[in-house]
């Protein structure tokens, strides 16, 4: 009896160790705004007055054993939960892929369109107007139409993966002063800085598709990397570094590869250096960021590990964050600072704490519900979806307590509600803590779920 058990689960085994062809697809769907077309990414209007590179919406389905996921990287800002529901929605009716086994993110690029987000913030950077208004219509179309042509490419196919290290790239933007204060973005060179407030997060994630026949041929390459893509200044659509990357993998691997970016835990990073007097904004500064980050993955395609895979698995949970508690004095100086905006008398800072209010009064304080997604593929690999912009503590923490090898995070990603910095942040202030509205703990929280559901996935 024993040695027949065994015997049937060893064939159990070998039956469940040998899966199904892996096919895979992928897409790339043009869109660009019209000029004119208010940018996103201030506290201001800022029309696109022309085109300096096109902004895409990228795709990659795969497929195996009769499940099906798909990863959307969007060159934009960031979307709203009620946009990403829209386009799954599109997505399941127009390929049969269930919405929920989609994930969709934003690179966070700062000049591309801004879309309607339901917020009274929506009046003050155009995102209420006509183009606004009618650009966030017919995105959800065009992201269906983006994995409608990736699913209709599937073919036999190979996975790869690798780590590489770039430092000097990215940066933490908060810096401990001489007066003990936490400052964001300090002058250059600033004599009173005393140490950066926090980590940066140096490794690139790179999980490459080749056809798989004797002479494979490049499919697509999926890039996960923290750093602010805001590098490119002035009133011209751009998709930032992450276009640079793509066109730079393009000419090194051929046109036919589609490189898709999710940006990692970089809500309080960006590519500043405070040590170098040189201007760093510019698309001259963009195209530099870019070919560097090319470089390092070009760099790394040596050291790609072919992967077994299997058929997708998704796990995903709603979780519901505090909203940051407000009280009557800070409603009745918000309204009066959205007066001084809408006067053109506005500062920054009371902008910033102003609209957080505002959202938060208009909600009742009542707490976001939130999505964290996660996409297995085989053992080793695993995508993490999380609703903002996330601090890099938090990515990080939930990278060391996978039991994924691979573990890609894609933040604003499904929807997003803003800036989730980690706990200590609250205590330390400044503009993220400022622009926060969910409470302190709620990046915890999310940490929790992410590790929660990558054990759930793990086949071990």
């Amino acid at each position: 009896m024993c040695s027949l058990l065994l015997c049937s689960l060893l064939v159990l085994v070998a039956a469940t160790s040998h899966a199904g062809e892996l096919r895979v697809g992928a897409a790339a769907t043009v869109i660009t705004p019209e000029v004119g077309t208010p940018l996103a990414g201030y506290y201001s209007l800022r029309p696109a007055e022309g085109v300096l590179d096109d902004l895409f919406a990228k795709a990659l389905v795969f497929e195996q054993d009769g499940a099906t996921a798909a990863l959307v990287a969007l060159d934009l800002l960031a979307f709203s939960r009620t946009t990403a529901l829209a386009a799954r929605e599109a997505i399941e009716k127009e390929t049969g892929i269930p919405g929920a086994h989609v994930m969709l993110s934003a690179t966070h690029q700062h000049t591309g369109p801004v879309l309607t987000r339901d917020s009274p913030r929506d009046d003050l950077d155009g995102a209420s107007s006509a183009p606004g208004t009618e650009y966030t219509r017919r995105l959800p179309g065009l992201i269906a139409q983006a994995v409608r042509e990736a699913q209709a490419k599937l073919a036999p196919a190979r996975a790869l993966a690798t780590k590489t290290r770039i430092e000097n790239l990215a940066y933490n933007r908060r810096f401990w002063m001489e007066d003990g204060t936490v400052a964001w973005n300090p002058p250059k060179l600033e004599s009173r800085i005393v140490a950066p407030a926090g980590p940066h997060d140096p490794e690139v994630g790179m999980l490459h598709f080749t056809t798989a026949g004797k002479t494979p041929a490049p499919l697509a390459i999926y890039v996960n990397y923290a750093m602010h893509p805001d590098t490119t200044g002035g009133r011209k659509i751009s998709a930032d570094y992450p276009g640079v990357l793509a066109r730079a993998l393009s000419l090194a691997k051929g046109p036919e590869m589609v490189t898709l970016f999710a940006n990692g835990c970089c809500g309080n990073l960006n590519h500043r250096n405070v040590w170098w007097a040189d201007p760093q904004s510019s698309p001259q500064e963009t195209a530099r960021l870019g070919n560097i980050l090319a470089g390092a993955v070009c760099a790394a395609f040596p050291q790609l590990g072919e992967i077994e895979t299997s058929a997708p698995r998704i796990r995903h949970a709603i979780v519901r964050l505090a909203s940051v508690e407000i009280s009557e004095a800070d409603r009745v100086e918000a309204r009066e600072e959205l007066q001084r905006t809408r006067a053109g008398k506005g500062k920054f800072m009371a902008q910033v704490k102003a609209f957080r209010v505002l959202d938060i009064d208009a909600r009742g304080g009542k707490p976001w519900e939130v999505e964290v997604q996660v996409i297995a593929l085989g053992s080793d690999v695993a995508f993490v979806s999380l609703p903002g912009e996330i601090f890099v503590e938090l990515g990080l923490a939930i990278k060391a307590a996978s039991p994924f090898k691979h573990t890609y995070i894609a933040e604003l990603a499904n929807g997003s509600i803003g800036y989730i910095p980690d706990r200590k942040a609250y205590a330390q202030g400044n503009y993220e803590p400022l622009s926060a509205r969910c409470a302190a703990g709620s990046g915890e929280q999310l940490v929790e779920t992410a590790i929660r559901l990558l054990r759930e996935l793990h086949p071990q």
